[in-house]
């Protein structure tokens, strides 16, 4: 299995993998790390130097190796030199006449620090954008530059014929490249996933801007960054965009190339990738023999090669067509659909029951983001990936829940929400497809593996969704309807005004400490119904209470109408739920010791930790069970055991328990080393949302995950608020799973008998 640190190596070399360095005999790496050469020996030239920056500047190096290299490669050490241009004099006088500087450079006019990233120099806002006239004087690690100012750069240093490629969304983690007279032919809100020195600071979502600065003619000056390739003899290289999908691990890590004579060639990044090659070669001529239309394409040498294809995007086909026709477009989504039903024959017809057709080669990225729309068809590519007997509702899953967003974003509420959905009869195991969907994908692109790189650089909609927030209001304001929302509240009833996701989630981590009277909402179909028992209703219902015996706390994203709305009514005390906030527990947890726990008279030893949490299913509880429980209250005040409902087995485990809930919890509750055993709600059961519940010092765990990087990057986040988790060791010889099976076992011989 790939481990973190090769995953994020490689995508640090993403910006330059790609490059065809054939033919060539010596490179220069300039304060590259000797390690790529264990996973790029392949592509690099049989000779490659690796030297610091200070030392390609000595007089005797200088001389020994003048016009001696046929390419120098730096990603961002230019950037920390006090004269860039002598050093680029410099590598000039070193490179043969015909020879390549391939330079990466960060953009101080990048997008990303127009979001808030910080500076990665001085480590604070804005400082490249202004030109570092404010961080004069302080010391600061290097100093980005801007297009305008690194073509000047070049040119007084000697190189007069250069040729800039965007690159998004960083050098650090680059998985797009354009070349300065190409422009994004695709919707890069769906995929661009950007990175950030600071993702806690930033406040904008970035991604949701491309669209118009390529419409405005900024799309290059805004590249957060770029690779620049200096050519003296004028002869560029001919690639006009590549797509990096480094993040996959070796045997699915592909760099896709479009070149200007209108050929398009996907070669494996690493040798393990061609055995995939092959199979999506396989794939594609198995789609064409069922009668669907795909590019044509050819292995050559380890590589897929096929024709450009000048057809408009699939999705964005459908994402005009859903603006401009809504009929039309529901008409070519049926084709789409039904295009994904003829793709293989069917193990399993469909029996109206929602579990839909089983296809017996389900090919996963039948999406239309993977397709042209010419003369009237879909026409497929890139289809790697397959899968036998799988769902057909997986795949239509893909494609339809992308489209719901967009057309709630057109059209708002007259475009019902879940629509497409229920056309297409995926509503009712709408979890299950998305779980198996989420699960193959997690796999493929290693989330488990780059979770805590992630969490560390990619952007955080929450983060920017609670900056943004403070942005808009004075202080005393924010604080008011953002922070303190339950300050005051004693004697007062709990309104909520939203019956959406955010309601659910505060009634699911907040509605026991602070119970809720009553929601609100502005849709007239859900009045009369319940949200978790609680009743909704229309807001005229406020005015039939009395000022000042009520707060409303709005749980929605878009929240500033209803505000106006709720001002427009008298309504002062509102607040507004940010679901990204850490609000203060209510709890007065009892820190009483329980009977028994110490004999009369008997001083009470200190204990590490007040209050600690267990989290598990506890089904056909076992001594590994109680042995936790014990030495979890020997290091902790108050032991708060949160113990999965029925329904939360059946969503993420995926079986039946054999203890109902009522039972397991009761048994849990009995145990002398328990002073609480809770419920975990079924959509809010992590660690994060378990620590907003009952901010506990510290999470009791089994060592069967203390390599898990997920449960690593729980433990990070932990600390990061000041708690921690502990690892017990696992109970070997006895598990529920050991019994289940053992049960099983002797059912099955029992039955054999009868």
């Amino acid at each position: 299995m790939a481990c973190e640190k090769d995953l994020v190596k490689g995508l640090r070399s993403g910006v330059w993998a790609w490059w065809e360095f054939s033919g060539m005999e010596k490179l220069l790496f300039v304060d590259g790390s000797e390690d790529v050469l264990t996973d790029f020996a392949d592509v690099l030239p049989r000779q490659v130097m690796f030297k610091r920056l200070e030392e390609t500047r000595e007089e005797d190096w200088m001389q020994k190796h003048a016009a001696s290299f046929d390419a120098v490669l730096s990603i961002a050490s230019l950037e920390k030199c006090e004269h860039p241009a002598e050093v680029l004099s410099v590598w000039r006088k070193l490179l043969k006449p015909e020879g390549r500087l391939l330079l990466g450079m960060n953009n101080r006019f990048g997008l990303r620090y127009f979001c808030g990233d910080r500076d990665p120099y001085t480590g604070r806002n804005f400082d490249g954008i202004e030109g570092y006239q404010h961080a004069q004087g302080r010391e600061r690690l290097g100093h980005m530059y801007s297009q305008a100012e690194i073509r000047e750069m070049l040119k007084q240093s000697g190189w007069e014929k250069m040729r800039f490629y965007s690159v998004l969304p960083g050098l650090e983690d680059c998985t797009l490249i354009y070349a300065e007279d190409t422009l994004p032919r695709e919707d890069l809100s769906n995929r661009l996933f950007p990175i950030y020195n600071y993702p806690d600071a930033v406040f904008l979502e970035e991604r949701e801007l491309y669209a118009g600065l390529i419409k405005n003619g900024m799309f290059h000056q805004m590249a957060n960054a770029y690779l620049i390739e200096c050519a003296p003899d004028g002869n560029f290289s001919d690639v006009q965009h590549v797509t990096s999908s480094l993040e996959r691990g070796r045997e699915h890590a592909f760099f896709t190339l479009i070149h200007r004579d209108g050929m398009v060639e996907k070669k494996a990044a690493y040798p393990e990738g061609e055995a995939q090659l092959k199979i999506m070669a396989g794939n594609m001529e198995r789609l064409k023999a069922r009668g669907l239309s795909v590019v044509d394409g050819y292995l050559e040498g380890g590589r897929y090669v096929m024709p450009y294809m000048p057809g408009e995007n699939g999705l964005l086909y459908l994402e005009k067509l859903l603006r401009e026709n809504r009929e039309k477009f529901l008409h070519t989504l049926d084709r789409f659909r039904d295009l994904v039903l003829q793709s293989s024959e069917m193990d399993q017809e469909d029996a109206g029951d929602g579990k839909g057709v089983a296809l017996h080669h389900g090919y996963l990225d039948m999406v239309p983001w993977n397709t042209f729309y010419q003369d009237g068809e879909f026409i497929f590519f890139d289809q790697e990936f397959c899968v036998e007997h799988y769902p057909a509702n997986v795949i239509l899953m893909r494609t339809m829940g992308y489209l719901q967003v967009v057309a709630r974003r057109i059209y708002g509420n007259d475009f019902p929400n879940d629509f497409l959905l229920r056309r297409y009869d995926l509503l009712s195991g709408r979890e299950r497809w998305q779980r198996m969907e989420g699960k193959f994908f997690g796999e493929v692109k290693k989330e488990k593996e780059l979770r805590m790189y992630h969490e560390k650089y990619r952007h955080n909609s929450q983060a920017a969704y609670t900056n943004r927030q403070r942005i808009n209001y004075p202080d005393e304001i924010y604080q008011r309807l953002f922070v303190d929302i339950f300050h005051d509240l004693e004697g007062k009833k709990l309104l909520l005004f939203g019956s959406g996701r955010y309601a659910d989630q505060f009634l699911a981590l907040y509605g026991k400490n602070y119970p809720v009277d009553m929601i609100l909402d502005n849709n007239k179909n859900r009045w009369g119904g319940k949200l978790s028992g609680v009743s909704i209703c229309s807001p005229d219902a406020l005015r039939e209470m009395r000022a000042g015996t009520y707060r409303v706390i709005l749980c929605i994203k878009d929240y500033y109408p209803v505000l106006r709305q709720l001002e427009g009514m008298g309504i002062k005390d509102a607040a507004i739920f940010d679901p990204n906030r850490d609000y203060p527990s209510s709890r007065k947890q009892s820190q009483a010791v329980k009977k028994g726990d110490v004999s009369e008279g008997e001083v009470r030893p200190a204990k590490r930790y007040r209050v600690g949490y267990i989290a598990g299913v506890f089904d056909l509880f076992h001594i590994g069970h109680l042995n936790m429980f014990r030495r979890a209250k020997e290091q902790c005040e108050h032991l708060i055991v949160g113990v999965v409902s029925d329904a939360g087995v059946r969503k993420y485990k995926e079986v039946e328990p054999f203890i109902p809930f009522d039972e397991r919890v009761e048994i849990v509750r009995s145990c002398r080393y328990v002073d609480e055993a809770v419920e975990i709600p079924e959509n809010y059961g992590g660690t994060r949302d378990a620590w907003r519940m009952y901010h506990f010092d510290v999470q009791f765990s089994g060592s069967d995950y203390v390599n898990d990087t997920s449960w690593l990057a729980e433990k990070e986040f932990l600390e990061k608020h000041g708690a921690t988790m502990v690892f017990f060791p696992y109970t070997e010889q006895t598990s529920s799973t050991k019994i289940k099976a053992l049960v099983e076992q002797r059912l099955e011989k029992i039955a054999i008998g009868k």
